[in-house]
């Protein structure tokens, strides 16, 4: 005969489990010896094993004494059930640790392959990390709500970033990150800015320029991401409203603005 701990032993459980299943009704106590203490047979240890492993099925304690009490065709066909639900978690488990899995690779958790290229390219042509980060932070967002026009969005991006006066702006926002509010230079880069976006919208329309596609209010939180991470960028896009453009992921006309002199587009620091 056994006691409870040597119950519990066997079955692999704690004797707070033990008592436990007792308190449920799950398990029968058995008749105590004259010391008063519970003594439990072979029988014991099979019964709590079968509840143990039922229970650590996900089975709740309600249907394991209902299983417990059925007959062999019913308990196998309830045992299928279990096998076929634990079969569908166990895919469901994997498919999770896959997508963890990813998180070794950075970016390519929550984005499509595409982009992870263009943030790779941009990384590769000496862009600064915190700008890529909010390219990044901004394309997360777009790809989820609208994963159908990814592939347009990014064929623009690529057709930018094979321009090198395009390139020129983010090495010289990468170089302008730090820098305060009334630096010159970040006037100097609005200017810049300012002529090649008129310039672009000469050539190719201002459709090209502006009309991206993007909703309104997904543009506003992609742009408050950017200023979070490139705080400078929201000093740009006051000085680029007074040369007549307004906002950052989406561009459009300000209708009236002053004119503001336009310097070519690449600068002195970028050649040497």
């Amino acid at each position: 005969m056994l006691t409870i701990g040597e119950l519990a032993a066997y079955a692999g459980v704690t004797v707070r489990t033990v008592r436990h299943y007792h308190a449920k009704g799950l398990l029968p106590e058995p008749e105590r010896d004259h010391s008063g203490y519970r003594r439990y047979d072979g029988a014991a240890v099979v019964e709590l094993i079968r509840i143990r492993t039922l229970a650590e099925a996900g089975v709740p304690l309600a249907r394991v004494r209902d299983l417990l009490e059925a007959g062999e065709e019913r308990f196998a066909a309830a045992v299928a059930e279990i096998d076929k639900r634990l079969e569908t978690e166990i895919r469901e488990r994997q498919r999770h640790r896959a997508r963890i899995a990813r998180l070794a690779s950075g970016d390519s958790l929550a984005l499509p392959r595409e982009v992870v290229g263009f943030l790779e390219r941009l990384r590769a042509l000496g862009v600064d990390e915190r700008i890529v980060r909010a390219e990044r932070d901004g394309w997360i967002p777009l790809a989820a709500r609208s994963p159908e026009r990814v592939q347009e969005w990014i064929a623009r991006k690529r057709e930018q970033i094979a321009d090198p006066e395009f390139v020129d702006f983010y090495l010289a926002l990468s170089e302008a990150l730090d820098r305060a509010d009334d630096d010159p230079r970040l006037v100097e880069l609005a200017d810049r800015m300012a002529g090649y976006l008129a310039k672009l919208a000469g050539e190719r329309g201002e459709e090209y320029v502006g009309d991206d596609g993007i909703e309104p209010a997904l543009a506003r939180l992609m742009d408050s991401l950017v200023f979070e991470t490139v705080p400078s960028a929201r000093r740009l896009v006051e000085l680029m409203r007074e040369r007549g453009w307004t906002g950052w992921t989406r561009l459009e006309r300000v209708q009236e603005s002053r004119a503001q002199p336009q310097v070519p587009l690449r600068c002195p620091e970028h050649d040497r």
